[in-house]
């Protein structure tokens, strides 16, 4: 537990990481079923104030729930296209039925997902951290160019040089401050590239005047939740691909600060995604995950205090309170924060490299499980639209790079390495 002003800048720094990627869902969502302004700012408070309670849920940890390492938890992205196809049938009431029994079943089966973490050895965790750390950097650079690649100013030389700026800040910050300033480096590179695009104008605090001063999430606000067998059978499947990401980015968190993930550990990991995506349909939210933004700045700042991000739960269920608040937070600049996306992004691939070089490659098949599962993690970042074609339920696990990398990795090390006589086995903590 640290200083109280430590866990805030500490929890601040968090926030600011993934506020982007937590009010993207809400954006896509009424976006795609036509819904007004009203609906989507109380969607996107919502959001906020359930990602708040779900990320206390799994750092802090209630009972048999929760991880208790420092993992922010946000909306599965999966979850947007059977969201959309859901509520253009059934409404939102609908989308909300879907969610709560996919997270009961999440939380049912948990126990029994958990054992599929035995075939996570090292040379499947270190692809897995990889994969994680590249698929999120195309969002970094389309941050970097301004957010809307459709845009007619995208990549223009101010957003690009704002990017530029604002990531040598981060690691100016990081080498030439020590101690509390070093590890806030993300923080000060984020508000230092802020300030620097005011007289710009590339900070717009519009919605900070449109912006009411308090907003209460109630329960079931939309209308009480229906119920929809297809529409429960898509949502669970997104909960498999949820699991899966969760599995490897709590993997991710634990080499990071040095806690290998136990069995039991993810179990209580993927009870608190299920109850928290539970708590997301209620609070007329959204399916939860752990979010692999802020895996990255876990490593970049080397604090593994999950106090910290238990800072960042409470500073998001206030903004979720405060609509104000979020205002501000939303005018930082989409080139700044690309810019310190690169830096954390980055990160994360650094410490899937760590990793992947405690690997042992002579007399194994260790070179092929992450050469073909690396490839088959990239194929929707370089073709979003490979798997068009395939059946929609398939593509729900395809489209994710990060389920299909790991999926490819578990199953070749389960066939090349056991055929060798060479199977790799997870490293005994």
């Amino acid at each position: 537990m640290l200083p109280f002003g430590k866990l805030l800048a500490y929890g601040l720094q968090h926030v600011l990481a993934m506020y982007a990627g937590a009010v993207a869902v809400p954006l896509m969502v009424a976006h795609g079923l036509g819904l007004a302004q009203g609906q989507l700012i109380y969607l996107i408070s919502a959001d906020l104030f359930t990602c708040g309670i779900a990320t206390l849920i799994q750092t802090i940890g209630i009972g048999k729930i929760g991880i208790r390492i420092p993992i922010i938890q946000g909306v599965a992205f999966a979850a947007v296209t059977p969201m959309i196809l859901i509520g253009q049938k059934q409404g939102l009431t609908g989308i909300y039925g879907s969610i709560i029994v996919a997270g009961i079943v999440t939380f049912l089966i948990s126990p029994y997902f958990s054992r599929l973490l035995r075939f996570f050895p090292p040379v499947v965790t270190g692809t897995i951290i990889t994969i994680i750390g590249l698929t999120l950097m195309p969002v970094a650079v389309r941050w970097a160019g301004g957010g809307d690649p459709s845009a007619a100013d995208f990549a223009s030389g101010s957003h690009i040089m704002l990017a530029l700026i604002t990531l040598s800040l981060v690691v100016v910050f990081y080498r030439y401050c020590t101690g509390f300033l070093s590890n806030i480096a993300v923080l000060l590179g984020l508000i230092a590239g802020t300030l620097l695009a005011i007289p710009l104008g590339m900070v717009n605090f519009s919605q900070l005047s449109t912006a009411g001063w308090v907003g209460i999430t109630t329960p079931f606000a939309f209308g009480l939740p229906t119920f929809d067998v297809a529409a429960i059978a898509a949502m669970v499947l997104v909960m498999l691909v949820a699991m899966s990401e969760t599995t490897g980015n709590c993997i991710a968190v634990g080499e990071i600060i040095g806690k290998p993930v136990t069995q039991e550990a993810l179990t209580r990991g993927l009870r608190a995604d299920g109850f928290s995506t539970v708590l997301g349909g209620i609070l007329n939210s959204f399916p939860y995950t752990a979010f692999a933004q802020n895996v990255g700045l876990v490593g970049l700042t080397r604090i593994k205090s999950r106090f910290v991000v238990a800072a960042a739960g409470v500073i998001l269920v206030a903004l979720g309170l405060f609509p104000k608040m979020a205002a501000v937070i939303a005018a930082i600049p989409t080139p700044v924060l690309g810019g310190a996306g690169i830096a954390m992004f980055g990160m994360v691939m650094a410490n899937g490299i760590k990793t992947l070089g405690k690997v042992q490659f002579e007399g194994t098949h260790n070179i092929m499980v992450i050469a073909i599962s690396l490839g088959v993690g990239m194929i929707t970042l370089a073709e979003p639209k490979f798997y068009h074609q395939f059946p929609r339920w398939t593509q729900i696990m395809l489209n994710s790079g990060i389920t299909a990398g790991s999926i490819a990795g578990v199953i070749l090390n389960a066939l090349l390495n056991r055929t060798s006589g060479r199977i790799q086995e997870p490293a005994k903590s």
